[in-house]
């Protein structure tokens, strides 16, 4: 089947607004012709001729829509995916995948058993400052690993109101929201870790979820660390790399999620790049010489999972975001829940 992919989102709260809606726009062979909002038809204006629908089963039971994006609250990530998945279509789900490993371990299998594209949203694996943090490890810039350090910090003293990210128990706050962007760079560098320790709390009055995580994936000879607070108010690096040859350090955020916010659409020569003084710092030493050299951040692209998906399904292309990584995902947010409940170090 040639063409453009007749797409449909799930919904049109931020995720849909800010990382799904412009990519679908601008990204070549895709055609979104349904949206489903509830009560707004906030979607016309970006998509003005796609459908406004009030139920999902007006996108489930279209046989024109090709792929479905599950683009909702966590809670129903598994549920709308399965009966996307029944229907014969193919499907995007955001991050986190699912709420359990068994609920994702079903969602592959289904996949597999109706011939179906099943992927996940993991969009930071193209932010500018981690593609530069893997080229950095790739090429051993700071020599043998000792210890990887990377936060996502934020300054929200407050509990935002009226939001599903505020409630949920285990499955809401931190660890799912943001924790599944770093488990999944941590994975994608460095693969399965030999040990995991985690501790959760929360640090807002009022809070009813974890705002603050602290990991440690134990690998053979270094350490990943990943820590997330939102007690933050004046940042530290965002990335710290320690090796027998140097560090690499890189402040600041990929600029993409910001650009979108502000509703540019993601297109130019200029897009995702960072400004020179936003550069990573590599402090290394070369034949017993010290430097100290900036290292050019190469510019993000949340376009390219988009384009990765449309050529898996028109063309066979491999998957760039495969479930079984997102299976992974998964099963480490349970083992880290794990070693927060049992306070002890878990092995994999």
């Amino acid at each position: 089947m040639k063409g453009k992919i007749q797409t449909a989102l799930a919904s049109f709260g931020m995720s849909g607004r800010v990382f799904h809606g412009p990519l679908l726009k601008v990204v070549p062979g895709f055609e979104v012709v349904k949206v489903l909002e509830r009560s707004n038809n906030n979607s016309g204006e970006m998509f003005p001729k796609a459908e406004i629908v009030r139920s999902y089963d007006d996108i489930l039971n279209d046989k024109a829509v090709e792929l479905i994006v599950v683009n909702t609250p966590d809670c129903l990530h598994f549920e709308m995916a399965k009966a996307a998945l029944d229907a014969g279509k193919h499907v995007v789900v955001e991050k986190p995948f699912t709420q359990t490993s068994t609920q994702a371990k079903e969602l592959i299998v289904l996949a597999m058993k109706k011939g179906a594209l099943l992927t996940v949203y993991q969009n930071r694996r193209w932010d500018g400052d981690f593609c530069t943090v893997k080229k950095v490890v790739e090429e051993k810039m700071v020599g043998r690993l000792a210890e990887f350090e990377s936060h996502y910090d934020r300054y929200r003293n407050f509990i935002t109101p009226d939001t599903w990210k505020e409630e949920g128990g285990e499955t809401g706050g931190v660890l799912f929201n943001l924790g599944s962007h770093m488990i999944d760079q941590a994975l994608l560098l460095f693969g399965k870790p030999e040990s995991v320790t985690c501790h959760l709390a929360i640090l807002r009055e009022g809070g009813k979820v974890a705002d603050y995580y602290d990991i440690r994936f134990q690998y053979n000879g270094f350490a990943a660390l990943l820590k997330c607070s939102y007690l933050v108010r004046e940042p530290g690096p965002r990335y710290i790399i320690h090796g027998t040859d140097g560090s690499f350090l890189k402040w600041g955020i990929d600029p993409q999620e910001e650009a979108l916010k502000a509703g540019a659409l993601p297109i130019g020569d200029d897009w995702g790049k960072e400004p020179e003084s936003d550069w990573g710092l590599l402090s290394s030493e070369t034949k017993g010489v010290h430097k100290k050299t900036k290292i050019e951040t190469i510019p993000g692209d949340y376009k390219l999972f988009y384009e990765n998906v449309y050529r898996t399904i028109r063309e066979g292309e491999g998957l760039a975001v495969k479930p079984e990584e997102a299976l992974l995902s998964i099963e480490m947010i349970e083992a880290c829940l794990k070693s927060h409940r049992e306070k002890r170090t878990m092995k994999v």
